[in-house]
């Protein structure tokens, strides 16, 4: 080094003029190197060379050292290379522009940080990506290819070009040849995306965007990283408009029209965090509410037992007292039948085995009638509404008792068989022929052979039933239901829905079977002791009656088809008039058939008009045979979209009644009750929806933005019949309608959470999502749509969409990803911290959980309910949806 010297200003900043020369015998050249030293960071001002004589001149400011002018060359020359990597660096310390204050609101929930590995990616930390580098290089010597890069952070294929994009950031900031790595260099590279500082992260992501090194992006570089996190997020609609989007952060970022943005633009956007909002009170609760939360652990077990205990019950007591009732029968029918074959000659031949069998007889006549009245839906919908028995039988849980008793007749029936078929007979062939003197009544002249009781009545019925039974059960199961299970060809033309439902209604070849079964009995001759019908009467005619509703029901209360649309993520909307009397709530459903597919089969689904809308609509996910017959009957009756008639990938389609093509005629039945109806009877609710699980909530929205809207139309004339007297204006609705529709509806807020795999899956319902977020004037429904495809908030590979949601969402009122007015979010919700909000925000309240999709979490938003009812003093009734 020649020399230096330092202008200190304060103790924070200071000026440092380093000249670094080689000097020749001759007189060598000299570099001068001018750089600001503030708070910790550098920023160079300029890089010089000077001859010998302008060395000469320094004075006091610097000192000479002189070495080989070769040396000085390559001293100028690296000096020159690394110059705009310097001046990149030297870009942390310029203050923040001012103008991004006024987006200041928009871009409040940007980024907090740029991990570049997710939790998400399943990466446990260096020694997993040791593990995999090892694996991965088996066969290459020990490096790594730059195409296994992403494979070796574990990351997943759609990551893929991301991972190469940072593989060549890495590389070219180390000066790093040739497309692979070792794994000296893997490990600095994890080390470096692995660094919890900003600073490291921000400059990264920066180099990742400026491809060419030069410490500028241009609008081309943005607009190529931008198409890079649209695929890795599964974002197409963004992809497509990726042009428009690059052009709208040139235009935030650079109002001075350069062409190109600086490191510290991008800087001030990423930090420019929201203001505190969260009062000290709030805070302070929201720390106790946490406190509260924790687990508790007790060392005694007794106390452990009672604590979990009476939760349990308070928790569940509808279902403890209806399965407590429903057990105790089973057991006095079975002790009954017991004792009386133990009193009998029968027991003397065939001992307590024909005891337990006619023990296990008698439960099952029982649960064969009561198996039918959970899915007599007209009668449970009479219930729910005309009634207050759902107060203390849990009528939710109708399709859940209806399992629960084919569990019990699955049990009984083997009991039954296998005390009859190992026990019973063989005793009798093999009994003396004294004893089988008091069986003669019965069973007349000794039986030959086993082969006797199997060609019998009793026997064929039996067996026959046994089968259909196991065919159904098996069928039943959700994997074969829903078409999960893996069965070789070509029977895996018996899964999916249609086997399930078709199989379920061979009870009716079951229960034909089991009459007879009945009657033909060897030990009761007398009519009165075959019981078996006595048992099925009044189950049997409720159904057939309800079957007969149901038929006439649909041929009176015809529709007509309004408009079809096939949205993106295969789900096909049907819009149809509203049939005369068609009265429904909210949150119900209805059967639909469509005699172009198949004219038997009745399917549900939830109705996600409101009640007040003029006509009835349904959004169907194509999942199973019948609904992919029905897209295709749809899509046949409806002509292609012309070009440039739609931006969305969909084909809407509305015929009038000369159409030369009709549309294939539909029949609905309904509505049905369902547990979301009951969402009025909560000052408070949380709406959750999966996927295609939205639909009823959907209708809820509908319904309250509706009540709303009617609510202020009557004040509004309640207040100008007042100011005017009688002579004002008159309501809509009577007295009477008024005070009943007021009454009826409790709540006075809402919460909806919506979470979908897929961006194109919100433009199934982003009309209602903008007219809730348009109408809510009283701004009591608070919308939160959730796109799972996006990584978390912070993730490198989510951060351009972002900060183009929070710009776009400024300028325009459009979310970049849902595409409506409601501001979306990454990755999946923290259900806790949803419902530690709404306790905080309604301490003392009933909150009504409703949800409806997927298994998946049904488990933690139920436990998280009980947790929060047990610990805090909001109460949380959680109800989920069963078709």
């Amino acid at each position: 080094m020649a020399g230096a010297s330092a202008d200190l200003r304060g103790q924070h900043e200071s000026d440092i003029e380093l000249i670094d020369g080689e000097r020749s015998e001759d007189g060598g050249q000299y570099v001068e190197v001018t750089m600001d030293i503030q708070a910790g960071s550098v920023a160079l001002h300029s890089i010089n060379s000077v001859d010998m004589e302008e060395g000469g001149k320094l004075g006091s400011k610097s000192k000479r050292l002189e070495r080989k002018t070769s040396l000085g060359a390559s001293m100028v020359q690296n000096a020159a290379i690394r110059m705009k990597q310097l001046k990149r660096l030297a870009s942390f310390s310029k203050p923040a522009p001012k103008h991004f204050e006024r987006t200041k609101s928009a871009v409040g929930h940007a980024l907090t940080g740029l991990k570049f590995i997710s939790k998400t990616d399943g990466v446990a930390g260096w020694g997993e990506v040791e593990k995999r580098f090892h694996k991965l290089t088996a066969t290459t010597d020990g490096y790594l290819p730059r195409a296994l890069f992403a494979q070796c952070l574990g990351l997943n294929k759609e990551s893929e070009a991301y991972a190469e994009k940072l593989f060549d950031t890495l590389a070219r900031q180390r000066c790093i040849q040739g497309g692979s790595i070792n794994k000296i260099q893997l490990r600095e590279f994890w080390d470096h995306i692995s660094d919890e500082s900003f600073d490291t992260r921000l400059k990264t992501f920066f180099d990742m965007v400026d491809k060419d090194a030069d410490g500028r992006i241009t609008e081309e570089e943005i607009k190529e990283i931008i198409c890079l996190s649209a695929t890795a997020n599964k974002l197409s609609n963004i992809q497509k408009q990726a042009e428009e989007y690059a052009a709208l952060i040139m235009e935030e970022l650079d109002p001075d029209d350069t062409g190109y943005i600086m490191i510290d633009n991008l800087e001030m956007l990423l930090l420019h965090g929201p203001e505190e909002t969260t009062r000290g009170e709030s805070k302070n609760l929201s720390q106790m509410l946490s406190q509260k939360l924790k687990p508790i652990y007790v060392d005694s077990p007794i106390i452990r037992w009672y604590r979990d205990t009476k939760y349990f019950l308070l928790d569940n007591w509808q279902r403890c007292w209806v399965i407590a009732l429903w057990i105790g029968v089973m057991l006095g029918l079975f002790a009954y039948k017991f004792v009386q074959y133990r009193r009998k000659a029968a027991y003397e031949v065939m001992g307590h085995c024909v005891c337990m069998a006619k023990g296990a007889a008698e439960t099952l006549k029982l649960n064969m009638a009561l198996i039918l009245l959970p899915v007599c839906r007209n009668t449970i919908t009479w219930l729910r509404n005309k009634t207050k028995l759902g107060v203390a039988v849990p009528l939710d849980d109708n399709i859940n008792f209806h399992k629960v008793i084919a569990v019990a007749i699955a049990i009984g029936v083997a009991i039954h068989g296998i005390y009859h078929l190992t026990c019973d007979f063989p005793r009798l062939l093999h009994a003396s022929d004294e004893k089988y003197e008091l069986m003669k009544p019965f069973f007349g002249d000794r039986p030959p052979n086993y082969w006797y009781f199997i060609k019998s009545w009793e026997g064929v019925t039996g067996i026959v039933m046994v089968v259909l039974m196991a065919i159904a059960f098996t069928l039943a199961n959700p994997r074969f239901r829903r078409g999960r299970a893996k069965v070789p060809k070509p029977f895996d033309k018996v899964t999916g829905f249609n086997a399930f439902w078709y199989s379920h209604h061979l009870f009716i070849i079951v229960y034909a079977m089991l009459v007879v079964h009945g009657i033909k009995l060897y030990l009761s001759k007398e009519w009165y002791k075959k019981t078996t019908w006595m048992y099925l009467a009044v189950p049997i005619t409720i159904y057939i009656l309800e079957r007969l509703i149901r038929a006439l029901r649909s041929s009176i209360k015809s529709v007509k088809i309004l408009k079809v649309t096939l949205y993106p993520g295969n789900v096909l909307s049907l819009q149809m008039s509203k049939p005369q009397g068609f009265d429904y709530r909210s949150g119900q459903y209805m059967f639909v058939n469509c005699a172009a597919v198949s004219p038997v089969e009745w399917h549900p689904f939830s109705i996600t008009s409101a009640p007040d809308d003029d006509y009835l609509s349904v959004h169907i996910k194509i999942l199973g045979d019948w609904t992919r017959s029905l897209k295709t009957k749809f899509s046949q009756a409806c002509q292609q979209p012309l070009n440039g008639q739609s931006g969305l990938l969909r084909a809407e389609c509305m015929k009038g009644e000369n159409s030369s093509t009709p549309f294939p005629k539909v029949l609905v039945d309904g509505p049905y009750g369902a547990p979301a109806q009951d969402y009025r009877e909560y000052e408070v609710v949380l709406l959750v929806g999966l996927g295609i699980g939205a639909t009823p909530m959907i209708s809820i929205l509908k319904d309250m933005v509706n009540n709303f809207k009617a609510m202020d139309e009557e004040e509004g004339i309640a207040i100008e019949n007042g100011i005017s007297g009688s002579g004002g204006a008159k309501s809509p609705l009577t007295t009477q309608q008024r005070s009943a529709r007021l009454s009826d509806f409790k709540t006075r807020r809402a919460y909806f959470y919506w979470v979908t795999r897929e961006q194109g899956s919100f433009d199934w319902f982003k009309g209602v999502m903008n007219e809730v977020a348009e109408e809510d004037r009283r701004k009591v429904i608070e919308l939160h749509s959730y796109c799972t495809s996006v990584y978390e908030e912070g993730d490198a590979r989510s951060a351009l969409i972002a900060m183009l949601q929070s710009l776009n969402h400024a300028k325009n009122g459009v979310d970049i990803v849902s595409g409506t007015r409601v501001m979306s979010h990454f990755a999946k919700p923290n259900w806790r911290s949803v419902y530690k909000r709404i306790a905080l925000n309604h301490p003392q309240a009933r909150v009504g959980v409703f949800y409806c999709g997927p298994a998946s979490i049904t488990h933690e938003l139920r436990q998280l309910a009980l947790d929060f009812s047990h610990n805090t003093s909001t109460t949380y009734d959680f109800h989920k949806e069963n078709f």
